[in-house]
């Protein structure tokens, strides 16, 4: 069987796989990104990271800026619609170790849409445009997106089109509204559009938890898949994804043993971080996913 576990290229940097592990505010940290990265995961994000807060030296936001060569290639998620902020930031951290700066215009929680950010920017692709342009001023790197399919309307193919207009290398598109949260089916038909409408890579997300899925996401032509809700506490689901697309084999889920000794690995990478007191708490949710 063709190995279809392919590189592709995003504004010059090599992603080694199709695989990507989607950012999720308080579980994809540097640790869980490293261990996903070992498992198969191609292309890692950090957790959303405010420009507002970078620009305040926010103690927690600085916190989020840690990475490590063994997850490159890793993006940091800036959020923001302020575009000269959004730009400046970009600049701000241009010298740090990332090889892309995404922006999140995904993001469906009421306290980043109440301030007009994340997912709350697919009303005007006026805006996300004057954004891009911007992040891509002052980066110094590929600039890439995250969308949804729209805000209560589809909107995808028009935010998408104003993102690669005004110089993103990349879109990852998420087929649902933000109306949707992550309810209901994923639609994989936007996700088909806006990947014909653009020349640059596209990332589908939403849903993909097994072999089925893959495949109902890789039909609609995209160049590499996120995974994120499906990853929590299941990092394996990326080396038997990636397994399968190298060569058709379906592996079987880890052995009991092997997720205790994953949950004590977890726990002890997370304590290097962040000590133990905050590891053991952080880790709960994990243990329980």
């Amino acid at each position: 069987m063709t190995n279809r576990n392919t590189p592709f290229t995003i504004g010059g940097v090599t992603v080694p796989g199709r695989l990507s592990l989607g950012p999720m505010a308080g579980i994809t940290d540097l640790a869980m990104r490293e261990i996903c990265r070992e498992m198969g995961a191609a292309l890692m994000y950090t957790e959303m990271v405010s420009a507002k807060g970078l620009y305040y030296n926010n103690t927690n936001t600085r916190d989020l800026l840690e990475t490590s060569d063994k997850e490159r290639p890793v993006a940091l998620q800036l959020f923001g619609s302020d575009p000269e902020i959004m730009g400046d930031m970009a600049g701000k951290v241009k010298d740090l170790p990332f090889d892309f700066i995404d922006i999140n215009m995904g993001c469906p929680v009421p306290k980043v849409v109440n301030n007009g950010e994340g997912s709350a920017l697919m009303r005007s692709p006026e805006l996300i445009g004057r954004i891009v342009e911007k992040v891509a001023a002052y980066a110094g790197k590929p600039v890439t997106v995250k969308i949804r399919k729209g805000f209560d309307t589809e909107s995808a193919v028009e935010c998408a089109g104003a993102a690669e207009a005004a110089g993103a290398a990349a879109v990852c598109v998420h087929g649902r509204l933000r109306t949707e949260y992550y309810h209901g089916q994923v639609d994989l038909e936007v996700v088909r559009k806006v990947k014909a409408a653009v020349k640059v890579p596209v990332i589908g997300s939403g849903d993909v938890k097994d072999f089925e899925s893959l495949e109902r996401m890789l039909d609609t032509g995209v160049d590499g898949v996120m995974i994120a809700r499906a990853a929590r506490g299941n990092p394996w689901i990326f080396r038997r994804l990636a397994h399968y697309l190298e060569t058709g084999e379906k592996l079987p889920g880890p052995e009991l043993s092997e997720v205790k000794e994953m949950v004590l690995r977890h726990a002890s990478e997370v304590m290097k971080h962040k000590g133990e007191f905050t590891a053991m708490h952080e880790m709960r949710k994990h243990v329980a996913w």
